[in-house]
């Protein structure tokens, strides 16, 4: 009988590295593991070597950068999508890209199982096990977290050494760490104390507000349909423009969110996330926004955005909700075009000026000066009038009422 092939996604870390290992001992199987570089930098270089000392008979490591801004980045920075008010979503949007490049892998190479190193109290368990449901729903899905006995990280370090994996973290300082082109965040440690502010030297891109310079920055940024065209002038392709916006925020500290948030199983979890260049793109593209959309579809959105943010934390980009909402929010951003400037300064995005050749904003009528014809202040009496009727109205009915209670009260 020949032996079972199982597809593993690997990173190279702690978790990836000992279950290759587990596998073997575990399954009569063939491991094949597949790294994907969504712009976590010089950390895959090493990895096809590591891979293969670790028992593994083949490496994938598949560029999926460009993929991942355009496809992933994008729609979710256009929906305005943030989860509880400060994660920007970094390892959430990238999951369900790698998942569906597994499940391409895992039918190329004739898998009959794909096996994760999440864990059994994390969100990315399940982003990673409704993409492989959502394109392969017959496939197996192997989660030693949820299977093994071991417990903690110190146990993984213990195993690794008792047969000679080679792993780079040790017990001391081991956050726990997932870094992509868009973030970098951080867990576990002294983080798991809420008490306990994060240490500067936690921050691996950004510098923390101490070091930062003492001047600002003025960024300029132009969007073309809600897309980023251009930094400072300068035209860039979608890789390189999120590498430079990351480079100017990292400089000043900014984008940096210490957020104790709700996981989607139930438990609250702590997390520092390091998203610089992010930050000065939300920052830009809801300025840009404040002048070309209307009232009622700027409001409408920011219920959207909710919703978005929600979907995508819990896992279900590959959702009729998740593409019904992104139509929608593609049709706000037709005129969401122009110009925004941006200041930098230690930790702070502030914002410099925006324009737009479709700006609904017009300084005739939003003078406090005369507005001429465009504007008669006479209007607002009526308009108040029709708009308060109903509060008048209730409050004749409850003075009724009130008259012609028996207790006179």
């Amino acid at each position: 009988m020949a032996k079972r092939k199982i597809l593993l996604a690997y990173s190279g870390g702690l978790d990836t590295s000992i279950i290759i290992s587990w596998l073997l001992e575990n399954y009569d199987c063939e491991v094949i593991c597949m790294a994907a570089d969504v712009g976590q930098g010089d950390e895959l270089e090493p990895l096809h070597e590591k891979a293969k000392a670790s028992g593994a008979s083949k490496l994938y490591i598949e560029d999926l950068r460009e993929e991942f801004v355009t496809d992933f980045i994008y729609p979710t920075m256009k929906a305005g999508a943030v989860y509880e008010g400060k994660y920007l979503l970094g390892t959430s949007i990238a999951r369900p890209l790698i998942a569906k490049r597994l499940v391409e892998i895992a039918e190329q190479e004739g898998c009959d199982a794909i096996c994760h190193g999440c864990t059994g109290k994390g969100n990315d368990q399940v982003r990673f096990e409704l993409t492989i449901k959502a394109f392969a729903p017959f496939m197996e899905i192997i989660a030693p977290w949820r299977i093994w006995d071991i417990k903690s990280r110190d146990d993984e370090i213990d195993y690794a050494n008792a047969r000679n994996i080679p792993i780079s973290v040790k017990k001391k300082h081991a956050y726990s760490m997932d870094r992509n082109l868009w973030h970098l965040s951080h867990e576990g440690e002294d983080l798991e104390d809420p008490r306990n502010a994060p240490k500067d030297d936690l921050l691996l891109i950004s510098k923390p507000l101490k070091d930062a310079p003492d001047e600002a920055e003025v960024v300029e940024l132009e969007f073309e349909q809600g897309v980023p065209t251009k930094v400072n002038g300068e035209a860039l392709a979608p890789v390189a423009l999120i590498e430079k916006l990351n480079e100017l925020g990292a400089k000043h500290g900014v984008g940096t969110a210490d957020l104790v948030e709700n996981r989607l199983i139930g438990i609250k979890s702590r997390g520092v996330y390091e998203t610089p260049g992010g930050a000065i793109l939300y920052e830009a593209h809801r300025e840009l926004e404040s002048i070309t959309l209307d009232r009622q579809t700027s409001h409408y959105k920011e219920q959207v955005a909710l919703k978005y943010a929600e979907l995508v934390y819990d896992g279900n980009w590959y959702t009729p909700l998740r593409e019904a909402l992104d139509a929608f929010v593609d049709s706000t951003q037709h005129k969401v075009t122009g110009t925004v400037r941006v200041k930098l300064y230690k930790g702070n995005i502030v914002p410099a000026g925006v324009s737009s050749p479709f700006s609904l904003y017009n300084e005739a009528i939003a003078t406090f000066g005369d507005s001429g014809e465009l504007f008669s202040h006479k209007d607002s009496e009526g308009f108040i009038n029709l708009f308060g009727l109903p509060l008048k109205v209730a409050a004749m009915v409850n003075m009724t009422q009130c008259c012609c209670c028996p207790t006179g009260e």
